[in-house]
């Protein structure tokens, strides 16, 4: 074994007993993502049941029944009271006892026999953005459905999440959220404690060089990345029902790089610090944000202005989120994901190596 091996294995060493020594480092590692998880699994769901609905129905026939019927039929909605005309349910729209009205019209049986035009309408309380697209959205299938089932209509198949469930979409970008969060945060103090207790002054004086320095104090979080990888990977598959379609080795191995790469970032900003407190909000503003906002993860890429979409291009957090959902959801294999493992490969590599750089062996 040669020298800097040696050199590097003793500061992994010492850093593993810092971290058997301090207990926070545990929790921040292996609690942390476990409480993130229960509030960021179970807070951010865009899935709405029952949804409280007035009914008008003006033609008390089969049909209007039949067309009504359709709507709870799924769970998704469920009556909570009936009019007789449309006024007398405007008042429950405006206080919020109901988000919708389903207006069925007079003749609407006749006119369904006859195939002409439906009057049958469906207001939906759109105050609350969310919930009333969600709402529109959920009802226009079965209205569709149970105002003309005589109707030549295409059937509608849904690729991946037939059930259209939230969990399946926010469980992948949860995990890349909680990943990215705490391992920048774990390495973000490693640098910064050693400047600020004055014990970098003694790893100066030993013949550890630099790279050996920052691969040392490296490995420890990556392994205990790994660990948290493997935690928060099987309880959100197994607390909110996401099945994992592909292969686990991909799964680890795209989690590996991404992990690489914000620990880079992390020790970056160790390094460029110095200081505990500065180095965490900066990890915290260049991690956890871009994260959540540009990978894709809360809001579509398309439908973000250029400037925004040329930074997400760089952000890692995109691509592990796609190769996530790749793995999570589509089976994809390394023929698909070759390109997200590519740029999480290179992102970890330049971090790294800018680490290396800008940490020098000099008091300041």
């Amino acid at each position: 074994m040669s020298p800097a091996v040696r050199r590097t294995i003793a500061i992994a060493h010492k850093e593993v007993l810092h971290m058997i020594r301090d207990p926070r480092v545990l929790y921040l590692a292996l609690g942390l993502p476990v409480v993130m998880l229960l509030l960021f699994g179970y807070g951010i769901s865009t899935d709405i049941d029952h949804i409280p609905i007035a009914v008008v129905d003006q033609d008390h026939t089969r049909a209007s029944r039949r067309l009504a019927e359709s709507l709870v039929a799924g769970g998704s909605f469920v009556v909570a009271a009936r009019a007789e005309d449309p006024d007398a349910a405007e008042p429950l729209l405006r206080r919020g006892q109901v988000t919708a009205v389903l207006v069925i019209p007079r003749d609407y049986q006749r006119d369904l026999a006859r195939h002409e035009s439906l009057g049958a309408q469906l207001l939906v309380d759109g105050s609350d953005g969310t919930v009333g697209t969600i709402a529109l959205g959920d009802a226009l299938g079965a209205v569709e459905a149970g105002a003309s089932p005589e109707a030549a209509m295409p059937s509608l198949i849904t690729r991946f999440n037939p059930a259209m469930r939230s969990a399946y979409n926010i469980v992948p970008g949860v995990i890349a959220l909680i990943l990215s969060m705490v391992s920048s945060l774990l390495t973000a103090l490693t640098i910064a404690r050693e400047w600020e207790r004055g014990s970098m002054e003694q790893l100066f004086a030993t013949p550890v060089g630099r790279a050996e320095i920052i691969v040392g104090k490296l490995i420890p979080y990556a392994v205990l990345g790994m660990m948290q990888t493997l935690l928060v990977v099987t309880l959100g598959s197994w607390m909110f029902d996401v099945p994992i379609r592909g292969s686990l080795a991909l799964l680890f191995g795209a989690s590996a790089l991404f992990l690489l790469a914000m620990l880079g970032i992390g020790l970056y900003v160790s390094v460029a610090t110095k200081s505990q407190l500065v180095a965490v909000q900066f990890t915290l503003m260049i991690s956890m944000l871009p994260t959540t906002l540009l990978s894709g993860f809360m809001f579509p890429i398309a439908n973000m202005p250029w400037p925004l979409r040329a930074i997400s291009a760089v952000m890692p957090g995109r691509y592990y989120i796609t190769a996530l959902r790749g793995v999570f959801l589509k089976d994809n294999g390394l023929a698909v994901l070759a390109p997200d493992f590519a740029v999480l490969a290179v992102f970890s590599a330049i971090v790294i190596v800018l680490a290396v750089r800008k940490f020098r062996r000099r008091l300041s």
